[in-house]
């Protein structure tokens, strides 16, 4: 089926997340214990839970972590409470850029991502300055394996709802779902027993721009890493074609 694979974009992200473990552990945990809040403690009916664990898990991020964060987030002591807020700006060349956070203090976010953006050179947009150059989507991304027949993850993926299937030959498969269909796809694959590289809601740029400048690819890395490293930002989504 048609579209344009960003195998290559995912797994480079998730290889800058894993050199940072401890605190992608922490945004897991924090999107955990909104989803507990939201729907309650048990995953079986709260498919918000169900989503933030298959997240988790994709991280690497053990059972007991897991458990931990659904068990802290019930219990009557933990009594903060996260607000989520989305950022937008840009980043050199007018890279579109968007950041997705769960915080308990707008104020220290809002300064820490303006830092962000001014460090590598960009800025800090208005509402609405750049959301409409993605879509928002579920993503689903499976690395091949040699156990893996195409055609039925291609039909198991296809008739629990997904709207794309793309095959990128060397890497793997990359499947795209509306929001309101991603658990029942992703659920699907997990009953086969396929495993997920990721899975997420994402936000997927309609076009890409390239950064042919040492200096702006330099900038735009101390933007990611700077975001990546602020615990209050849960997702960063940019049309930069790394």
């Amino acid at each position: 089926m048609a579209g344009h694979s960003k195998f290559a974009n995912i797994k480079h992200k998730k290889e800058r997340q894993d050199a940072k473990r401890g605190k992608v552990f922490t945004k897991m945990g924090r999107e955990i214990a909104v989803a507990v809040k939201m729907g309650g403690s048990d995953p079986a009916v709260n498919s918000r839970l169900r989503d933030a664990i298959a997240k988790a898990k994709a991280n690497n991020m053990p059972n007991d972590n897991i458990d931990r964060s659904i068990k802290k987030a019930a219990g009557e002591g933990d009594n903060v409470n996260y607000e989520s807020i989305t950022y937008e700006g840009y980043g050199p060349n007018g890279v579109a850029v968007i950041v997705e956070a769960l915080t308990d203090n707008r104020t220290r976010t809002v300064a820490n991502v303006r830092f962000a953006f001014t460090k590598g050179g960009g800025n800090m947009g208005q509402s609405g300055s750049v959301v409409f150059q993605f879509d928002k989507v579920g993503q689903i991304v499976i690395e091949k394996a040699a156990n893996i027949d195409e055609e039925e993850l291609m039909m198991i993926a296809l008739d629990a709802g997904a709207k794309d299937f793309i095959t990128e030959e060397e890497e793997g498969y990359e499947i795209i779902t509306e929001p309101t269909d991603f658990s029942s796809v992703r659920e699907a694959i997990e009953g086969a027993n396929i495993p997920i590289l990721s899975a997420e809601i994402a936000m997927l740029p309609k076009l890409t721009v390239a950064l042919t400048d040492p200096e702006d690819v330099k900038k735009m890395n101390k933007i990611l890493d700077l975001l990546e490293e602020d615990d209050d930002v849960q997702n960063v989504y940019h049309n930069w074609e790394e």
